[in-house]
């Protein structure tokens, strides 16, 4: 079995710790006998079985085993075996086949079946077992199959797998070696710590291997359930920033970042669209309610419900400006476009809303917001960012530039930033209308006359506009240009 995934280290074995003497094969004898190397306890207190079965004990073992690197055929150098390097190419070790069968792969290798099938003698003279395992440079090091070779002699685990980095070391070989005990104990270790990214591209690598059962809980942490769980945590974090985060602005900011970096524009578009469609219900139904018969007069006990709908509409208008910004800056706002400009009764709302006088002392600033929606959305279609088809384009200016012109006549202390909010918004209405066809534009420049003032030098947008369709009403009918 081989696991893919596994970085080759450069240096391998260079950490290996071994409670007892190994053998390595010496290059620099001629026979090429072994010589005996000792290394540092590996710290593995904790024996399985008896005290007297002991990790690479000569005097008690059944079974010599060979563990040879396989050369790379993309590394360029084939690997030091000198016993005068710390980087180690083979190892010869004494182990016990009752210890070794923990694991189902030496399981089967000691089973009487598989020395018939194999047609191979299995055992030397001495009555042992003499068996090879190639490590492979996908599966890690020859250090980190000692290592785990060392954890068949203990129940205790918690000793190796002290971070993720190593149980990700240990894990591969133990699936390898199908050491289920181990498997278990670095899967275990591994739902529980957190990754770092490139920890979790190795976990992502590994879950193929795993049973359904252990791979469940690392699976929940890093792939949803269902599809749109990410769509549902954008949607949720679009509706705190705008509605119950106290720090609005400073959300807002770290949400529109958000927004920005998502992967999936067509899942952005969706949540937007529908925090886009509640918060304009709400400011309908606030202005529908506000602007109703039943509600009208000057009765106290209507005073209440009247503020109430006039600060909900201000409030959610302020929401839609900051999704409308989003959308236009994800280039995504073609539906909101549409949406907009098919608003016949609630611009008709709008208009008797603004033509009293009682928003002025509640919510001054109400039209401006909602203009400013209009301007955002329409500069988006006149400079082509969203290419909205005729009827689109036509419907936007025809329902909104009437509420354009009330709030003008009916704000007799324009603030200069209304006044520059406004003259933008004439600007681009006119820049809309000059893409209609004659008839469209006829209609709707006969609208746009309140655009003039007293000095003609002060709205040169309008006499421009009219100078182009006079331009083009002069010119021969489209049939006689085509002949």
């Amino acid at each position: 079995m081989i696991i893919g995934g596994q970085k080759k280290r450069q240096r391998v074995g260079s950490n290996i710790r071994l409670s007892s003497p190994f053998s390595t094969i010496d290059p620099t004898r001629p026979d090429g006998s072994l010589t005996e190397t000792f290394q540092k306890p590996l710290g593995l207190h904790r024996i399985n079985n008896s005290s007297a079965t002991t990790f690479n004990d000569p005097a008690t073992s059944d079974v010599i085993l060979r563990l040879y690197l396989e050369p790379s055929p993309f590394d360029p150098e084939p690997p030091i075996t000198s016993i005068d390097s710390v980087d180690l190419a083979e190892v010869q070790l004494h182990l016990h086949s009752n210890i070794l069968r923990r694991s189902q792969y030496f399981s089967a290798l000691l089973s009487d079946r598989w020395k018939r099938d194999s047609g191979e003698d299995s055992e030397n003279s001495g009555g042992g077992f003499r068996l090879s395992l190639r490590v492979s440079a996908s599966i890690g090091s020859i250090d980190s199959h000692l290592t785990v070779l060392q954890l068949l002699y203990t129940n205790d685990f918690s000793g190796e797998i002290e971070s993720a980095s190593a149980a990700l070391s240990i894990l591969p070989v133990a699936l390898e070696l199908i050491f289920e005990d181990c498997v278990r104990a670095c899967v275990r270790f591994l739902e529980a710590v957190p990754w770092s990214e490139e920890e979790e591209i190795r976990v992502l690598s590994l879950i193929p291997f795993l049973r359904e059962e252990e791979s469940q809980e690392l699976l929940v942490r890093v792939s949803p359930a269902k599809s749109s769980l990410s769509e549902e945590m954008l949607h949720g974090l679009i509706l705190t920033a705008i509605h119950n985060h106290p720090n609005m602005a400073f959300v807002k900011a770290f949400v529109a970042k958000l927004l920005r970096d998502f992967s999936s524009r067509d899942s952005a578009r969706r949540v937007l669209d529908r925090a886009f469609e509640s918060s304009l219900k709400t400011v309908k139904e606030s202005l529908e309610e506000y602007s109703s018969p039943d509600f009208r007069g000057d009765h106290n006990e209507t005073e209440a419900i009247q503020r109430l709908n006039l600060h909900t509409a201000m409030t959610n208008g302020r929401h839609l400006l900051w999704l409308i910004e989003r959308m236009i800056e994800l280039r995504v706002a073609d539906k909101a476009v549409k949406e907009w400009s098919d608003q016949a009764s609630f611009t008709a709302d709008l208009q008797r809303a603004f033509r009293d006088d009682a928003w002025r002392n509640i919510v001054p600033g109400l039209p401006a917001v909602v203009l400013r929606c209009t301007c955002k959305l329409a500069n988006a279609v006149a400079a082509g960012s969203i290419l909205a088809a005729r009827q689109v384009r036509m419907k936007l200016v025809k329902d909104w530039l009437p509420v354009l012109i009330v709030c003008k006549d009916n704000n007799s202390s324009m603030l200069p930033s209304h006044k520059s909010l406004y003259q933008e918004l004439e600007e681009t209405f006119l820049r809309i209308i000059s893409t209609l066809p004659m008839s469209d534009a006829q209609e709707l420049l006969q609208q746009c006359l309140s655009f003039s003032t007293r000095n003609v030098e002060d709205c040169p947008h309008l006499v421009s506009a009219f100078n182009t369709w006079f331009c083009r009403a002069t010119r021969p009918p489209h049939g006689d240009i085509l002949n």
